[in-house]
C-alpha cells in the first residue's frame, strides 16, 4: 500500500450556490447552503486515503467544534491522525465558498490555526515523514513550514509533490527540493509571469519552471488536460470528458491520487491517468472532501 504523509491545512468550509459569482460591492442571493470539511492539506490527505493510500496527516485544528467536527472526519476516512495538533484558544480555519451555475468557484478563507503549523510540527512527525513513499505539500501553510517539511524530505530521501497553491513566490533552493510540481494555469502564470492558457504556453512554464529545481512539473489546465513536463515525457494528456457540477478541491483530488499512485511505482503517465479519473469523478458532485472518490470507483472510470 502507497504511504503518503500530507502536512497542510483543514478548513470547514462554507458553501453556497449562486447564479454567478458576485462583483465587488454586489450582493446575490444564492440557493442552498451546505457546511462540508475542507482545507486543501485535509482534501489532499483525504482524497490519497480515499483512492488507496496509507495516509498520515500533519495539521493544526481549532479547540472549538470545527476542529472536533474535522478530526472525527479523518478518523472515519482511516487517516493516521497522531499529528493532528488541536492548538487552544485559536479558531480552526474556515473557507466561505460561492460556486455557479457552471461548477465554478471563488473562494475566500480565515485561515485560523492553519497559520499556526511549524517547523516543530513536522519534526515530530519526522519518524513517520521517513517512512513515507511520497510527501505531499502545499501553500495554505506558512512557507518556512513547507520549507521545512521539503527539507526533512530531502534527507530521508522520499520524494515530494508541491501543489503550489495558493500561489506565491518560490525560491530556487525549495523548488530544488521537490520532485513533482502541480501548478494549474492560474499558478504557474503567476510563479513564471507568464500567461498559460493552452499547451503551447503549458510546454514553456513547464520548461521554465523545471528549470528552477523541480524534476517533473505537471501544469493542470481544467478540462484541457495535463501538461507533463519530465525526462522522456512531454505531453498534454486529455481530461476525461464530465459534466461538471463542483470544481472546489478538483486540484486536491488530482494531488492526492497521484501522490498515491506514484507511491505505487506506477509510470508517470499511468498516475496522472489515475489522478485525472479521480479528478474527473470529483467535479460531478458538490463540496470538497465529499466529492473525493473512493478506489474502486476510479479503477472503474479507468476500465
Amino acid at each position: 500500500m502507497s504511504r503518503v504523509l500530507v502536512a497542510g491545512s483543514s478548513n470547514t468550509d462554507m458553501i453556497i450556490r449562486v447564479p454567478r459569482i458576485p462583483r465587488p460591492g454586489e450582493t446575490i442571493l444564492g440557493g442552498t447552503f451546505a457546511v462540508a470539511g475542507g482545507g486543501k492539506g485535509a482534501n489532499q490527505a483525504v482524497a490519497a486515503a480515499r483512492a488507496g493510500g496509507r495516509v498520515t496527516f500533519v495539521a493544526r485544528v481549532g479547540d472549538d467544534i470545527f476542529g472536533e467536527r474535522a478530526l472525527a472526519g479523518f478518523e472515519s476516512d482511516g487517516l493516521d491522525t497522531r499529528f493532528v495538533l488541536r492548538t487552544p484558544g485559536t479558531a480552526s480555519g474556515v473557507a466561505l465558498i460561492n460556486v455557479d451555475e457552471r461548477g465554478e468557484n471563488s473562494i475566500s478563507v480565515a485561515s485560523g490555526a492553519n497559520a499556526l503549523l511549524s517547523p516543530d510540527d513536522i519534526a515530530r512527525a519526522r519518524g513517520a515523514l521517513a517512512e513515507a513513499d511520497t510527501v505531499l505539500l502545499q501553500l495554505e501553510s506558512p512557507l518556512e513550514t513547507v520549507a521545512a517539511a521539503v527539507r526533512m524530505a530531502a534527507e530521508a530521501r522520499v520524494h515530494v509533490i508541491l501543489n503550489p497553491a495558493p500561489a506565491r513566490p518560490l525560491d530556487d533552493a525549495l523548488l530544488r527540493g521537490v520532485t513533482v510540481l502541480t501548478p494549474n494555469e492560474h499558478e504557474a502564470a503567476i510563479l513564471t509571469g507568464m500567461p498559460v492558457g493552452n499547451e503551447g504556453e503549458a510546454r514553456l512554464a513547464a520548461t521554465r519552471l523545471r528549470a528552477r529545481g523541480p524534476e517533473i512539473v505537471v501544469v493542470t489546465l481544467g478540462a484541457k488536460g495535463v501538461f507533463v513536463w519530465a525526462p522522456g515525457l512531454e505531453t498534454l494528456v486529455p481530461a476525461f470528458a464530465v459534466e461538471p457540477v463542483d470544481t472546489t478541491a478538483a486540484g486536491d483530488v488530482f494531488n492526492g491520487a497521484l501522490a498515491v499512485a506514484l507511491g505505487e511505482k506506477r509510470p508517470l503517465f499511468d498516475a496522472i491517468r489515475f489522478a485525472q479519473a479521480a479528478a474527473a469523478i470529483s467535479v460531478t458532485r458538490p463540496g470538497a472532501q465529499p466529492s473525493a472518490p473512493t478506489r474502486a470507483e476510479i479503477d472503474a472510470l479507468l476500465r
